[in-house]
């Protein structure tokens, strides 16, 4: 290092190293007991999810921007919906490249009791495949679902979920591309309300889930308190005389 040589240093090359060492000691330390308070294990609240009863794996959770409409019986759909994001779910059953079920669950936090499913396995793949003429086999259907959702997060230009509901409780979703000079649908899945039962549990699950979620970070939160009392008590005093924003006020 060419400071080095100019400055006249007397400390050996050996002396260094070993104060090298334990600095990086010291900061490897400070990194793990960061990062443990950094890591938040929701495992055994995610493992109470109803829509795991039958031995399914979630394969993709992801909010995406819908538009969503509504079909009478007797007339066509609205031409323009409303946006909205609704939280897709993916679940597989069976081996994960070659499942012998898939099961897309339909949620969303501006309405607690908006809950569609969409179920299909090879048999009823097969219908789909032959009415939509698609090219693509039951094993790789899951993974272009995926795909198709997140196209629509990242380009929602460029492609686009559309969402209609019946009355009496069936709904459609259109993948669409937006071709600039036409649209071009590219899957079309079959979905239906689900039963009242259903519903009252996933919002029994989403309730529990976010109470206990809040329970584990309040519970970090204190951790973080004692953590930084000890190490530097002024910066707490000065954290708990700071006034909560607007936006957090009760």
């Amino acid at each position: 290092m060419a400071f080095a040589a100019s400055g006249g240093a007397t400390m050996s090359m050996g002396g260094m190293g070993t104060m090298m060492r334990t600095s990086g000691s010291f900061e490897e330390r400070s990194v793990q007991s960061t990062a443990s308070l950094d890591v938040f294990d929701f495992t055994a609240i995610e493992e109470m999810d109803p829509s795991l009863a039958e031995g399914h794996r979630v394969m993709y959770d992801r909010e995406c921007p819908f538009e969503l409409r509504v079909q009478d019986a007797e007339t066509r759909p609205q031409e323009v919906g409303t946006l909205e994001a609704v939280r897709c779910k993916i679940l597989a059953l069976g081996d994960e490249q070659n499942p012998h079920h898939c099961r897309i669950e339909l949620t969303s936090e501006n309405d607690l009791f908006f809950h569609y499913t969409h179920s299909v396995d090879e048999h009823s793949f097969r219908t789909m495949q032959e009415n939509q003429k698609l090219m693509i086999d039951f094993p790789d259907y899951v993974s272009i679902v995926i795909r198709m959702l997140n196209n629509c997060i990242k380009e929602p230009h460029s492609y686009l979920a559309v969402f209609v509901m019946q009355r009496d409780g069936h709904a459609r979703l259109d993948f669409i591309q937006n071709m600039e000079y036409k649209f071009v649908e590219l899957l079309s899945c079959d979905f239906v309300a689900s039963p009242e039962e259903v519903v009252r549990q996933q919002i029994t699950f989403r309730y529990n889930s976010v109470k206990s979620r809040l329970a584990l970070m309040q519970g970090r939160l204190q951790d973080i308190n004692s953590l930084v009392k000890v190490k530097n008590p002024s910066l707490l005093l000065q954290l708990q005389k700071t006034p909560p924003r607007v936006g957090l006020k009760r």
